[in-house]
C-alpha cells in the first residue's frame, strides 16, 4: 500500500522576471514592511470602510451636538431671548439631520463592501507578487492571463467586486491590458 505524503511550499515562478521568490499577496499585505512602504495599500482587497463602532461614536458625538442645540433653544425661549430659541432650534435640526446622513452612509458603504467581498477575495487570494519586477500576476494565468502593476490590480480587484466609485483619483487614469475584464461579475466596463 503506498501514502502519498503531504505536499511541500510550491515554488512560484514569475512570468516577468523568472525569479522564484513571488510571495501571495496576502503575505505580503500581512508583511509589515510593505505596511511602510505604501505596497499594501496599492495592493488592499477593498475600501476601507468606518466599523460599526464608528458609526455608533460618530451618532453619539452628532447627538450631543444636537443636545447643545437644543440647550441654546431651551436657554432662548426660557430667557425670551428669541434669537438663541431659533439659533438653537435650528442647529440642533440640522446637526441631527447631518448625523443621520453620515451614519446611514457609512452603513452602505459596509454593506457594498460586504456584498463584494467574495469576489475581490476570489481574485486577492489567487494573486503573487514579485518584487523582482514589482508586479502581480496569477500562476497558471487564471483568473487573468500576464502581469499587471499594483495599481492596475487595485483597479481589477475593486472594479470586479464593485467598489470601482472608491477608488481613489489617482487609479482613475490606470488602464488595465486589452483582454481583462474590469467590471463588476467580469463585464468590460471601465470605473
Amino acid at each position: 500500500m503506498t501514502t502519498e505524503g503531504a505536499r511541500g511550499a510550491v515554488e512560484v515562478i514569475c512570468p516577468g522576471c523568472a525569479s522564484d521568490g513571488a510571495q501571495a499577496v496576502p503575505e505580503v499585505c500581512a508583511d509589515h514592511a510593505a505596511g511602510r512602504e505604501g505596497l499594501a495599500d496599492r495592493l488592499a482587497r477593498s475600501p476601507g470602510v468606518p466599523s460599526r463602532f464608528d458609526s455608533c461614536l460618530h451618532f453619539v458625538e452628532g447627538m450631543l451636538m444636537a443636545g447643545v442645540g437644543v440647550a441654546l433653544a431651551y436657554g432662548g425661549v426660557d430667557g425670551g431671548r428669541p434669537l438663541f430659541a431659533v439659533g438653537g432650534s435650528l442647529l440642533a435640526v440640522l446637526v441631527f439631520a447631518g448625523t443621520i446622513v453620515v451614519v446611514r452612509g457609512e452603513g452602505r458603504e459596509r454593506a457594498l463592501v460586504a456584498a463584494g467581498a467574495p469576489r475581490a477575495d476570489a481574485l486577492w487570494r489567487s494573486a503573487y507578487y514579485c518584487a523582482g519586477c514589482a508586479s502581480v500576476f496569477c500562476p497558471g494565468g487564471t483568473p487573468w492571463q500576464g502581469r499587471l502593476t499594483p495599481e492596475q490590480f487595485k483597479k481589477l480587484v475593486w472594479t470586479e467586486a464593485g467598489y470601482g466609485k472608491q477608488l481613489e483619483e489617482r487609479f482613475t487614469d490606470v488602464e488595465l491590458p486589452p483582454g481583462i475584464p474590469a467590471g463588476p461579475g467580469g463585464s468590460r466596463d471601465h470605473a
